[in-house]
């Protein structure tokens, strides 16, 4: 498998780079659409876009070093190579989403409705940025036969990507990244429902994703890990708790329609 897709001499662009920027590049398009749609603010939804994304690119990147910081720290220059891999999605929403409830605050701006703005956003783009793992050839799973994948309707080509260290193996980042665009159209459909409340879309997501994510994560061989834990497993246990209670403890609120304006203009912020 060729990691390199663009070989410019003193430059070089990875595979991984350009789904992890497709993967973006498609979440704020949805975002953008969706803050239009609700009539948030141009400037605010816009700044809020693009320092999210700096502080979830940094959180993923240092929860991956610190699970594995024995090695980084034999090997410090690479902790700024992310081409090769080791952007771990849970440290991107715990960064990424401290950043969003501060900047909402600051902004006296609904925080719960912004998730819920932003993880429609979220999903399509870890469905794409997944498919940067194909090509490193990473977040797979057991080993099993050709025989066996055919039988599951895998696509020929993910199958002969996973012919990794002279085994064909579980494609595992390609179960999670269907199972995102599922999500990602459930949640299209969802949040047309009239009856919607505050929180319950961001709820539905950290459910849908988590479930997945903990089975996925059972069969993947390449895991972070905390002792004999596998750390996103852990993590999604924590995330489907939250989402339940998202959906239990915010059910008492009133509901919000799609096209209330939520930001809070500099006459009402005086």
């Amino acid at each position: 498998m060729e990691k390199v897709a663009f070989d410019l001499g003193i430059i070089q662009i990875y595979w991984y780079s350009i789904f992890i920027f497709l993967g973006i590049l498609a979440a704020c398009i949805i975002i953008y659409l969706e803050a239009k749609k609700n009539k948030l603010d141009e400037e605010f939804i816009i700044n809020l876009a693009f320092n999210t994304i700096i502080f979830g690119i940094i959180g993923a990147r240092l929860y991956y070093v610190l699970f594995n910081l024995d090695y980084y720290l034999a090997n410090p220059i690479e902790i700024l190579q992310i081409w090769n891999g080791g952007l771990a999605i849970h440290g991107g929403i715990i960064t990424g989403g401290l950043f969003v409830i501060y900047y909402s605050k600051k902004n006296k701006v609904e925080t719960l409705k912004i998730f819920d703005i932003l993880v429609v956003g979220l999903i399509i783009g870890q469905a794409i940025g997944r498919w940067g793992n194909y090509f490193n050839q990473e977040a797979y799973g057991a080993i099993t036969t050709v025989a066996k994948l055919k039988s599951m309707g895998i696509p020929k080509f993910v199958i002969d990507g996973m012919y990794i260290l002279g085994n064909y193996h579980q494609p595992t980042f390609f179960y999670e990244s269907i199972w995102n665009l599922f999500g990602f159209m459930a949640l299209l459909i969802i949040r047309r429902y009239k009856y919607l409340k505050l929180g319950q879309l961001s709820g539905f997501y950290l459910i849908w994703y988590s479930i997945a994510r903990f089975i996925i994560e059972g069969m993947r061989t390449d895991s972070l890990m905390l002792s004999n834990f596998k750390v996103a497993q852990i993590m999604s246990i924590i995330l489907l708790v939250l989402g339940i209670i998202l959906f239990i403890y915010y059910n008492k609120i009133k509901k919000v329609g799609p096209f209330e304006k939520l930001y809070n203009n500099k006459e009402q912020a005086q």
